[in-house]
């Protein structure tokens, strides 16, 4: 009986292949634009077409993929418009949640956001954009698991998929680390003051920022 549990609680093969491939994605393995090989994928996972297809339609639902008739899939790849438009809600959603954050955050949790911003000062000194990227998104992640608000988390989550298919390395733009840090340095001091509309204003210019670094690195390409 515990047996059946564990088989029907397991993810569906499809699922799983659905999972793998949206990792790949946002890591830009599979880069914006570019035409998913059906074919060499299922070859590369040992599977057959039809589970593939079902976690393409999957990734289609969520808008990481487009399905085009007769032409195959292609990962998303997002205009200008798109980013013009996606940006400022992200920063209306992220500002909010920092509001909320600084109104709730205890010693105890300050403690905690402080030490993943520690792990940001270090990568920036050490320039290393991917470690510090990965630091950025557990201090995302730590605000909105402070704020509480799971309709507030649930809409980031949502747009924070679109705003992963840009181009992660805008944080090897010169002098854009350095800002991205003195960025973090005064949300977590309005943070620790507990200054809810201080925090809220500076996390939405940081969003905005990162549309600014993504616009430079697309004109330097």
């Amino acid at each position: 009986m515990n047996a059946r549990r564990d088989s029907l609680a397991a993810p569906a093969l499809y699922e799983q292949v659905a999972e793998r491939l949206r990792t790949r994605i946002f890591a830009h393995e599979l880069a914006p634009g570019a035409r998913v090989d059906e074919q060499a994928l299922a070859e590369e996972y040992g599977i057959s077409r039809t589970p593939l297809r079902e976690a393409l339609k999957v990734l289609a639902s969520e808008g990481l993929v487009t399905l085009k008739p007769h032409r195959g899939c292609y990962v998303t790849e997002l205009s200008e418009r798109d980013l013009d438009e996606i940006f400022p809600v992200m920063a209306l959603l992220e500002g909010r949640c920092a509001a909320e954050a600084a109104a709730k955050a205890s010693p105890a949790d300050i403690a905690r956001l402080s030490e993943i911003h520690e792990a940001l000062e270090q990568h920036a000194a050490a320039n290393d954009a991917d470690r510090f990227f990965d630091a950025n998104q557990r201090f995302h992640s730590a605000l909105q698991e402070l704020a509480g608000n799971n309709w507030l988390r649930q809409l980031i989550e949502e747009t924070r998929k679109f705003i992963k298919l840009t181009r992660r390395d805008s944080l090897n733009l010169e002098g854009r680390l350095k800002q991205s840090l003195n960025e973090h340095r005064a949300i977590l001091a309005a943070i620790r003051r507990g200054d809810a509309d201080l925090a809220a204003a500076l996390m939405h210019d940081h969003i905005l920022s990162g549309r600014t670094a993504v616009a430079h690195l697309q004109t330097a390409r």
